[in-house]
């Protein structure tokens, strides 16, 4: 009986590496929709990482803005990361009710609630990573070549490319965090869904 326990509680236990590649063929697998679910965290990310640099340089080259101006762009900037994070958490809400018959199909054949929460945060995280490196590039981009054509390139010397890397690395952070949080929800319920009522519904 012992073994027996032992030996369920190993089922589908997958190494990283495979578990990877499993991640990796359902977004290709899945373009569109893993496309419109990292346009979320990717446009978020990109205004953020745009008033980030924006503040960094003014702060650089010595150029005052208000206390007023300052709250303004925080704000705007969180309420985009907030929509960012609900949009997430609702396109990956309906990836999990389109997979209803797949789910069911891996429980009935060993697959633990582990491993589907596993695998469905590691396509929510594979896809914020890279939305996330990509927002936060194109964003400082914009806002360094608008500065450069705006004040001179002699300004972004002030900068330089430590804040850039700096920027960029800390968005990338935010992102992925953001899309990790948001892809619990979801993957909890497909986890608890029973196998049986997975593969009974209708879609």
């Amino acid at each position: 009986m012992e073994a027996q326990k032992e030996n369920i509680g190993k089922q589908l236990h997958l190494p990283f590496k495979k578990a990877f590649g499993i991640a990796l063929n359902n977004i290709r697998l899945r373009l569109g929709r893993s496309v419109v679910t990292a346009s979320g965290i990717f446009l978020g990310i990109a205004f953020l990482a745009y008033v980030w640099t924006q503040g960094s340089l003014n702060q650089a080259i010595g150029v005052d803005t208000t206390i007023e101006a300052r709250m303004k762009f925080k704000w705007l900037a969180a309420l985009a990361l907030m929509m960012s994070t609900i949009g997430i958490t609702n396109s990956m809400l309906m990836s999990v009710t389109e997979r209803f018959k797949e789910i069911g199909t891996m429980k009935c054949l060993g697959a633990l609630d582990k491993f589907v929460v596993e695998m469905f945060v590691l396509e929510g995280m594979l896809m914020g990573v890279l939305a996330s490196f990509l927002g936060a590039l194109l964003g400082a981009g914009i806002m360094m070549l608008t500065a450069g054509f705006g004040l001179g390139w002699h300004s972004l010397a002030a900068f330089g490319f430590i804040g850039f890397l700096r920027i960029i690395v800390l968005c990338t952070v935010i992102g992925t965090v953001l899309t990790f949080l948001a892809t619990i929800a979801p993957a909890v319920r497909a986890a608890k869904m029973p196998p049986a009522a997975a593969l009974r519904v209708e879609i």
